[in-house]
Order: C-alpha cells, then structure tokens, then sequence
C-alpha cells in the first residue's frame, strides 16, 4: 500500500517529465493532502511535465480545483477563478484559436479539444472537435506525398496565456479520456539541419526554458536577462492573417497582421509586457519564456526597441537551440493520461494530424494568475 505521492522521473535526454503515482487514500488527485501536494507541486517545478496515469474519469469540477491549486494568487469562488483560458479571445470569430475547442458547460474553464465527433459528453448534446493541423497555420506546408509518408510538424510552440489584459497561468492541466489505441508513429523533419524526430502521433512536444537559457552564450544570457517581451494587443487576432515558420516557434513577417484599427477596441494598460527570462522559485533556474508567434517588440533595458521582424527574428535565433531532438520531450499519450505543466518554465506544441474517423478527446485547463511574472525577473 502507497501512502504516500511517490514521484518518478523520467530517464530522458530532455531533463523534462516524471511519473506519479497516487497514494492509496485518493485516487483524485484534488484531494490529496497538503504534505502530498506541496511534494507534486514541487515536482511540476522541478520536471516541468509531470503525469498521472489513470484518470479517465476525472470530474472537470475536480480538474479546475486541482489546476487552481497550484497558484496561491487563483481564488475559487472569487473574480480571479473567472479568468480562465483565452477568454473571449478564443471565441473570437477573427482568432487562430477559435477551433481549438469548446468550453464544458458547468465547468467552463476546462476546455474540450480533440478530434472528431462526440455525443451527450458533459450536457452538450453533440460536440465536433478539430486537431490543429500544421497546414492551416504554416507558410510552407508539408505535399500529400510527405504526409502520407508520416511526416509531420511541430504546430505552434507556446506558451498557454491570453497575452492581453490576463497573466499567464501557473500551469496547465490536459487529460486525454479516448485516445487511439494504435501506435502510429510519424516524423518531423528539422529543415535547417537535415535531422529528424520520431513522435507517436498526435504527441504533444515540451521544451525547457531553463534549459533554453543555459544553451545562450553569457553575452545573450545578460542580454536575455535585460529584455522585455511586447505582445501585441489582441494577438491572437492581430496574427490571424499571417503564417507560422515551419518549425512553429514565430510567424513568417509579410505584412499580412491586422493593423491597430482593424483589431477590436484595445487599452494601452492591458499590453502585456513581460520579462524574457523568468525565474522559478522552487530551483532558482533563470527560463526562458516566450510566446515567439504573439511577440510584438522586444524592449532592452538601454531602451533598445526591436520591432516585429526583428523582434521574431531574434526570439528564433535565441530559441531555436532548445527545440533540437534531443532537448525535448514528447508525451505519447495512452488513456486516462494527466499531464500537468509548468507554463512558467517550459513551452509546448501539438504535433501530428490524425486520419478520416480518429477520435481523440481531451479536457484542458489553466487560469490566468493573479500575480504577474515580472515579479520573478531578477
């Protein structure tokens, strides 16, 4: 009998992940006591992916307590706990993410994404969900040819976070409840250096950002250290008509972005303007965390201000190191999966499509913090 939370990491080049494994007195893991709690919660610092296994049947009441858990700042029955997910950002007609997913009726910070068609699945009669696809994002997409051959992308790296108004959640947390049994694995090809990564399909793909930052050079380190990062206002919205790069960590700049006028009415206060290089409290590990698709300007200390070609231009050059085969980590994902991630300290992409007829379906949550991460700049 386990008694207590038992931790396992991961014999994994990345660094990243570890397993847990419940003690006997809850197989919900929004009950486990505070001793047991603090030890996972110290373990997402740490691994950065943590999962536990066997939770097909997690309540989505239970999800949205156990995610807000983690961050002290989060108050369940108060204001903060309405600020979940991208808000209307993701509804938005204009948005890249407005077919990302749905929200569960009685619990509508957790999100329902997948693939595929589900019936009566939490008070919604009928629910069509789409895998995000490499080809409806990308410049430069992958021929029929290579994908029938199993290739793949990576299709967004990022981190999980409105951008505008809202700070970025603490972590979050993503159950897969159907998951194709089958072990189709499919490749991704790293253009720039002729290498290539095996994921099984429709993994998701982590990276450090501590390890992102240790692989700088000291000179981009304290340049890192003394910059800012700009989001654009609605970015979502304002990237909408623009295309990603093909490994998905920034956008293709053709001036193909909504103009200020064109976005919905925006504050000045509500830009989000966040540290490059974030600090976690449990390892005091410099991270760094950036959403390279949303970047508007980079800002130095000296008041240096790189606007948006050069501003993705540099964020590539700066986290293009961390994302080589060997510096991530992807989850192949079985059934009742729940990973839980630090969104403060790694950034995550969907990879793969699936074919005519595979359904997956998974519940995804995270709430925007009370507290600001340039609070952990140093």
């Amino acid at each position: 009998m386990i008694t207590t939370l038992q931790i396992t990491p991961l014999e994994h080049s990345s660094g990243i992940g570890a397993r847990v494994t419940l003690p006997s007195y809850t197989s919900d893991p929004s009950k486990l006591n505070e001793k047991d709690f603090t030890t996972l919660s110290e373990a997402l610092h740490r691994h950065l992916v943590v999962v536990i296994p066997g939770q097909k049947n997690l309540q989505p009441s239970s999800q949205y307590h156990l995610t807000a858990r983690f961050d002290p700042s989060v108050t369940i029955d108060g204001a903060t706990s309405a600020n979940y997910g991208h808000g209307k950002e993701f509804r938005h007609e204009k948005s890249v993410l407005k077919k990302d997913g749905k929200s569960v009726p009685h619990q509508p910070q957790v999100q329902i994404l997948g693939q595929g068609s589900f019936e009566n699945h939490e008070g919604l009669e009928s629910v069509d969900l789409t895998h995000p696809v490499h080809s409806s994002f990308h410049k430069d997409v992958l021929s029929e040819e290579r994908v029938a051959a199993g290739e793949t992308r990576f299709y967004r790296w990022h981190i999980d976070s409105a951008l505008y108004g809202l700070s970025p959640p603490l972590c979050t947390t993503l159950l897969g409840i159907h998951v194709p049994k089958h072990t189709t694995k499919q490749r991704i090809l790293y253009e720039d250096t002729g290498e290539e990564l095996e994921v099984v399909q429709g993994a998701t793909a982590f990276a450090s950002g501590a390890t992102a930052f240790k692989l700088l050079s000291s000179e981009d380190q304290k340049l890192a250290l003394g910059t800012t990062v700009i989001y654009a206002p609605h970015p979502y919205i304002f990237i909408s008509p623009a295309s990603a790069t093909s490994d998905g960590l920034t956008m293709v700049s053709e001036d193909k972005e909504c103009s200020m006028e064109e976005l919905p009415p925006w504050e000045e206060s509500k830009v989000k303007k966040l540290p490059l290089v974030w600090t976690n409290l449990v390892t005091g590990e410099h991270h760094l965390q950036a959403h390279g698709c949303c970047v508007w300007k980079l800002q130095r200390d000296d008041g240096t201000v790189l606007e948006l070609l050069a501003a993705r231009e540099e964020l590539h050059r700066l986290m293009r190191p961390a994302i080589s085969p060997s510096k991530i980590y992807t989850h192949a994902w079985e059934e009742g999966d729940l990973a839980i991630f630090f969104n403060r300290g790694v950034w995550h992409s969907v990879t793969g499509q699936f074919s005519e007829g595979e359904r997956r379906l998974m519940h995804q949550c995270n709430i925007a913090s009370g507290s600001d991460p340039s609070c952990l700049k140093i």
